[in-house]
Parts: structure tokens; C-alpha cells; sequence
């Protein structure tokens, strides 16, 4: 066993129509739907899939990934227009259309769809449309599953937890953020899985992953970036925790060109209007 022969893939949803996975809750689809397509949603949607998501997907040091973008067939054909223009430089990206079901079931289904039969275990991770990874990030995931070949052989799945990151707000002053240590956030979060296992990364709730599975914790690496805007679907419902950002710096500004490859000044053009 040998993490170089692993295969890696990313799932991204990028406003998948269909039952559950928001905590934003609607009646009916159409409800959804409406929600989701609002062209001012969308086009914050694209703002950040493009300042943070998409520069630290395009800049991976290791390159042997798959990165799928979940969209919904109803997904209208203006911004499919818009996000395979995106995507056009990104060799790893495939995007996929699917109808409306069962969250978790789609996601299984969207993640096994692109899966080899290699009889290596398969390494996954989740990626929100306004978070990012460091460029190193599918790099490092080789690299501890490496030395956690014996934890893999022995257990079903087991999770990476790169807990060190930021939560950042883009806008067009440039970016505010607060730098974190939090267990188990999506982002740098990641899952390995035996051969001939259908399940993913999409079965388990994050925060609740290290009551089913072995977590390993990789800290003092700063791995992801947590959007924080106004359309992030944990802030449109109650008791949110609420963080206090500030204007980076110099010397953060630098950090986040290295590690995640996002430019403040490519920040500001996209939001200036």
C-alpha cells in the first residue's frame, strides 16, 4: 500500500438542487430553486468560488486529483455557461448534472461515479464554494496517509483533520480575517476509504465524524480558508457563532498568495461593483 497510488477526489456542490443538505429549509423545490437561482445569490456564489475556491484548487502541488462540481439539472444554463468558463485551466475539474434526490444518496452517488477500481483505498475530501485548501493541501493528504498505512489497513475509513486555517471575508477593501483552530470543519477535512467500499466522505456528518472513525489531527499547518459571507447557509438560521475579523496585513496577505494562492488584489477586482 502506497499513498502515490491512492486515488484522490474533491467534491464541491456548488448550488445542487435537491432534498436536504442545507440548513436553510423550503417547502417545496420550486421554494429551493427560487433561493438558490436568485441572481444576486449566484453571483456572490461566483464571486467566491472564484477569489477563494478555484485559486487554491488550480495551484495544487500534486496534481493527481479529481475535483467534482455538483450541480443540479435545473442549474440554469447562463451560470453553467459561466462556471465551464471557470473551470476551462482546471484539468481536474469535472462537473456533473443530476436531479433533484436524497442528499447523502446523490452525493454517494456523485463521489462513486468518478471512483477507479484501483484496489488502493480512495482518499476524499468536501470543499464549500467560498472555502479553500492550501496549495499543498492534496500533497499533504499523500503524505500522512502515508504514515498512517497501518491505522488505513485496519479500519474501514479514517479522517484527516487539518485543523489550522482561517475564516476570511472577501469584499471589495480586500479581505478581513481571524486566523482559527477548530476540530472537524469541512475544509483540509478528509477520509480514507477501503476498496470496494461505496461509502464517502458525504455519509458523516463532519463534527461527528471521530464517533465512527479514527480521526488523525495534523495541526500548526495552515491548510483551509472558511468564507464568511452573507449567503453562507450556517449564518441563515439562528445562534450562530459569531467571529470578529479584521483587515489582514502585509505579511498575511503574502501567506495567503503562497499558501491558498489567493490575491488581494484579484479579491478587490471582483468585488468592486
Amino acid at each position: 500500500m502506497d499513498s502515490r497510488d491512492m486515488q484522490v477526489i474533491g467534491l464541491c456542490r456548488f448550488s445542487y438542487l435537491g432534498e436536504g443538505g442545507f440548513q436553510v429549509e423550503h417547502e417545496t423545490l420550486e421554494e429551493r430553486a427560487a433561493f438558490l437561482y436568485d441572481p444576486v445569490r449566484m453571483d456572490e456564489r461566483f464571486r467566491t468560488l472564484e477569489a477563494f475556491t478555484l485559486p487554491s484548487i488550480r495551484a495544487q502541488t500534486d496534481p493527481n486529483f479529481t475535483f467534482v462540481v455538483l450541480i443540479g439539472e435545473t442549474f440554469p444554463e447562463v451560470y453553467r455557461k459561466r462556471l465551464e468558463d471557470l473551470l476551462a485551466d482546471i484539468p481536474q475539474a469535472v462537473i456533473q448534472a443530476r436531479p433533484p434526490g436524497r442528499h447523502r444518496e446523490v452525493m454517494r452517488a456523485t463521489i462513486n461515479s468518478v471512483r477507479s477500481d484501483a484496489k488502493d483505498p480512495c482518499l476524499q475530501f468536501r470543499l464549500d464554494d467560498d472555502d479553500a485548501v492550501s496549495v499543498r493541501f492534496v500533497e499533504r493528504l499523500r503524505d500522512v496517509a502515508q504514515d498512517c498505512r497501518p491505522l488505513i489497513r485496519h479500519h474501514a475509513n479514517v479522517a484527516f483533520d487539518f485543523n489550522q486555517g482561517w475564516i476570511a471575508r472577501p469584499g471589495a477593501t480586500g479581505i478581513d480575517a481571524l486566523k482559527v483552530t477548530e476540530a472537524l470543519w469541512t475544509p483540509a477535512l478528509a477520509m480514507s476509504v477501503k476498496h470496494k467500499d461505496d461509502t464517502t466522505i458525504m455519509n458523516f456528518g463532519h463534527s461527528r465524524m471521530g464517533h465512527v472513525m479514527p480521526v488523525v489531527t495534523m495541526p500548526n499547518e495552515n491548510m483551509f480558508i472558511r468564507g464568511h459571507n452573507d449567503f453562507n447557509d450556517s449564518r441563515q438560521v439562528g445562534h450562530v457563532r459569531q467571529f470578529k475579523l479584521s483587515a489582514i496585513n502585509l505579511k498575511t496577505e503574502r501567506l495567503f498568495r503562497q499558501e491558498f494562492n489567493v490575491d488581494v488584489d484579484r479579491v478587490q477586482t471582483l468585488f468592486a461593483d
